[in-house]
């Protein structure tokens, strides 16, 4: 068995059977199965990855720091186990109160067969059938069986409805705590938007047309499988001879770097031609963008965008007829693609530039703020 400490070697396309550190390799994992996040996470020695996620592209050689019992996904697997246990304060108050009622219905029902036809004046006359069947219509009529099966049931059905959506809720406590929230923060990508990127212009200089600049983009990107450079692949729409691309390097939070036939050529992010000290234009807009550079010479920049989620406006409405007072969206895109998005939702307010950990106090701020719940979703 593996313990805490060891080596194990996660290739392409496997998933990642334990909570650990990497040691050696740069990759991207699809997290999707535990954050729900569509876009695949760039990772790179000393960084932890999770059990459950998938490893899409290089070899990653990571040390364990968890067992299984402690992993990620081994506590996933014990809420959904456990959520029975977790009962809102109705049901506890219910079965609480039937434990008192029902014996005192009982004991009344019994007291309305038997002691009646004792007192009667000629008792041998008297039609004990007549109470017994009193003391029936008591006993059905004040019976709390309708409280202790309708609403447990209810929330049980809360609950498998959620599930039927792809929701788990850990137990019915939470949907008590669900009603109470006025305030919904939001994730961006994968959550807002498809996660699906877009090719939404090209823009070619010093002397390159636009054509060759997405041929040029579409091979050096062909061995990659960053939803960025699919993007790129289906916006050229044609086959790639990717037998010229050669010495093929992914810069982990960078981009790519390969010789395709005789030219060096660069596709990634401003820090990535910064470090290679190639000029170029330093752009302001509403995406993604992949700067181009072919042996050290600036060739363009291609914008890429995500797109929202068909249903997303639609979805920040429903919130505001139900009575959700304050929807909030946090990102690490720009202001001016944070503001765009915001805007075209309808959002109440946004957070842009944030790195995880600015996200985690932007939370925190947020829930200080809030007069009721705060629910967050991403």
């Amino acid at each position: 068995s593996v313990r805490i400490g060891d080596t194990i070697l996660v290739k392409p396309g496997e998933k990642i059977p334990l909570d650990g550190e990497i040691l050696e390799g740069n990759s991207q994992v699809d997290t999707s199965a535990l954050t729900g996040e569509s876009v695949p996470r760039t990772v790179k020695p000393g960084e932890s990855v999770l059990a459950g996620m998938i490893n899409q592209s290089g070899v990653l050689t990571i040390k364990t720091t968890k067992l299984f019992g402690e992993s990620s996904i081994a506590r996933i697997l014990e809420l959904v186990e456990n959520a029975s246990s977790k009962k809102a304060e109705t049901e506890k108050f219910i079965r609480k109160f039937a434990r008192i009622y029902t014996p005192i219905v009982v004991f009344l029902s019994l007291a309305v067969a038997l002691i009646p036809p004792l007192f009667m004046a000629n008792p041998a006359n008297v039609d004990r059938f007549h109470w017994v069947y009193n003391a029936l219509v008591l006993l059905v009529i004040s019976c709390p069986c309708g409280l202790v099966i309708s609403i447990p049931l209810g929330y049980f059905g809360g609950v498998g409805g959620a599930a039927k959506r792809g929701i788990l809720v850990k137990g019915s406590t939470y949907l008590d705590t669900l009603a109470a929230v006025n305030t919904v923060v939001f994730d961006k990508t994968g959550t807002l938007t498809q996660g699906v990127f877009k090719v939404t212009q090209i823009i070619p200089k010093n002397g390159f047309a636009e054509d060759k600049l997405l041929a040029i983009a579409a091979q050096v990107e062909s061995h990659s499988n960053h939803p960025v450079a699919q993007s790129i692949r289906t916006a050229y729409g044609r086959s790639i001879d990717d037998s010229q691309v050669q010495d093929y390097q992914e810069i982990a939070g960078h981009g790519i770097q390969a010789r395709v036939g005789n030219q060096l050529v660069i596709a990634g992010n401003d820090r990535l031609l910064h470090r290679e000290n190639i000029d170029h234009d330093v752009c302001d807009v509403d995406g993604t963008v992949v700067h181009l550079a072919v042996d050290s010479t600036y060739a363009g920049r291609i914008i890429i965008a995500d797109e929202l989620k068909p249903d997303a406006v639609e979805a920040i409405r429903s919130l505001s007829r139900i009575g959700v007072e304050k929807t909030v969206m946090l990102t690490g895109d720009n202001k001016s693609v944070a503001s765009s998005v915001a805007q075209q939702l309808g959002l109440s307010d946004y957070r842009a530039e944030l790195l995880p950990e600015d996200k985690v106090n932007a939370i925190e701020q947020i829930l200080r703020q809030a007069k009721g719940k705060v629910a967050f979703v991403g």
